[in-house]
């Protein structure tokens, strides 16, 4: 099934209370955090707080972090050595000792945002060339999984043993770890390399059971994600699964059902991965497709493909990866100034008026943006808090309503419980409005706070300025209905 496009001016010009707004945290090469290998851990902590919280003042709800660049780990493994740009040197913990993982989804939970692991999956070495692995890693015990091209060395994806692996690897951290998502990026075999082939062929030839080499390549990558969908399902079926792939899945000119682009790459001819089909069978419950060109773009423009991923959703959640990085070193043309990017977002929230979403590739980029992008966006995209989309078809059960009372004590005190019990930790929402406005939890400007504890003080209210009520948000941010409405002094 298919998406139902667009919806009437009004509707999509009034600000979202749903809406996924993410950013990428990189750590290969150090891109986004640690800013350097082999810091003190808490200089790495610092960092990593600082970062989150400049995500958060640009209104984001979800935290998308590299915990896996290239067959190892940002966190305690007994599968995988600790990552060379954590500690320095591949296979050493940090010092002092501390799980960078648990750390940062610990604080990333204290700032009511989602916390999503970042993996790789195949990528094994970042130099084919160099590998500071020990023993028993994999790229030594299983040379024969390893695949060399373009200067980089992969897990053959072809090998289905290698493609367990990974799933193990995975399934680790959704068993050990509270993530509240699994995210893959698009690499699943290499971005093609002129005059080069993929080293495949002893795979296919051991696999490939007469099919087209083509075809075979993508079944590879169907079955692990399909594999991998079902794990993580069975592990805790409340973690998200999400995908993020190259941002054209064919150009219309090689098939009637793709995109109006004429690019010369494409996910499913040259990625060999089949994007449609795996939303199509429910296997991941987002996309976040990259759309990094501009409005207009000759062969591939975001005012056409944005239009096109969020009609091709089939009951699933679709957002948009947004190339800000074009605006780092940009002296003219359109990622020069703000306008671009914020046309962007202004057209996701018309376009796609459910389930609206984008994340910035990448955060350390708003670092190195000479221009005022960070004000545009708090002060005309992201004024009033959003919590993300729920995903039904995981879970649609709302906790119950909370029962709030309230009294004026240097300012305004609300408190409230919890009805029945409940062994799932729960946020809360805080509405306030004006004395003689009707409650309406469609207005996410009268949002006060989204929080865990269980008191608010409005600290410049007076008795009969405001009604309030509060909400309840379970772990998929299924809301509660409202609580009984308090009016203090009437």
């Amino acid at each position: 099934m298919l998406c139902i496009l667009a919806a009437g001016p009004a509707h999509a010009q009034a600000p979202p209370k749903r809406e996924f707004r993410a950013a990428w945290i990189a750590t290969v090469a150090n891109i986004d955090w640690p800013i350097a290998p082999g810091l003190p851990s808490d200089v790495q902590k610092q960092q990593f707080i600082k970062r989150i919280e400049d995500m958060k003042a640009l209104g984001c709800n979800v935290v998308i972090l590299q915990v896996r660049p290239a067959c190892d780990a940002f966190y305690d493994s007994k599968i995988e050595p600790w990552s060379k740009y954590l500690t320095g040197k591949q296979g050493e913990p940090p010092v002092p000792y501390y799980d960078p993982l648990i750390f940062m989804i610990e604080e990333t939970h204290k700032r009511n945002m989602e916390f999503h692991a970042w993996f790789n999956p195949f990528r094994a070495l970042m130099n084919s060339k160099i590998n500071p692995n020990p023993p028993t890693h994999v790229t030594r015990t299983h040379k024969d999984w390893i695949i060399s091209y373009g200067g980089k060395s992969y897990l053959d994806p072809g090998n289905w043993h290698a493609r367990e692996y990974v799933v193990n690897v995975i399934t680790d951290v959704v068993k050990r770890y509270d993530i509240d998502a699994v995210h893959l990026d698009d690499y699943f075999y290499p971005y093609k390399v002129a005059g080069e082939q993929f080293g495949d062929a002893g795979s296919y030839k051991l696999y490939g059971q007469g099919m087209d080499k083509d075809n075979w390549r993508r079944e590879n990558v169907n079955q692990f994600v399909s594999l991998l969908s079902t794990t993580i399902k069975k592990t805790k079926p409340y973690v998200k699964f999400g995908i993020s792939p190259f941002g054209i899945w064919r150009n219309s000119t090689r098939d009637p059902q793709g995109s109006p682009t004429t690019a010369g790459t494409s996910a499913y001819d040259d990625l060999y991965s089949d994007v449609l089909l795996w939303m199509q069978k429910g296997w991941i419950d987002y996309l976040l497709p990259q759309l990094y060109w501009e409005h207009n773009h000759k062969v591939a423009a975001f005012n056409a493909l944005m239009p096109w991923w969020y009609g091709h959703c089939y009951k699933r959640h679709v957002y948009y990866g947004l190339g800000v990085y074009r605006m780092t070193d940009a002296k003219s043309g359109p990622w020069a100034s703000v306008k671009e990017l914020m046309s962007q977002l202004r057209d996701i929230r018309k376009g796609c008026p459910e389930n609206s979403g984008y994340a910035f590739y990448s955060a350390s980029c708003f670092d190195k943006i000479r221009f005022p992008i960070k004000d545009s966006i708090i002060n005309n995209i992201v004024k009033f808090p959003a919590m993300p989309p729920p995903m039904p078809w995981i879970d649609s059960v709302a906790p119950q309503a909370p029962a709030l009372t309230a009294k004026a004590d240097k300012g305004i005190l609300l408190t409230w419980q919890q009805p029945t019990a409940t062994k799932e930790k729960l946020r809360y929402v805080v509405y306030r409005f004006p004395a003689g406005e009707a409650v309406n939890l469609e207005r996410p400007d009268r949002i006060m706070a989204i929080q865990q504890e269980a008191t608010f003080t409005d600290a410049g209210a007076r008795p009969l300025q405001y009604t309030y009520v509060v909400t309840a948000l379970d772990r998929l941010w299924n809301e509660s209905r409202p609580s009984n409405a308090v009016m203090p002094g009437k």
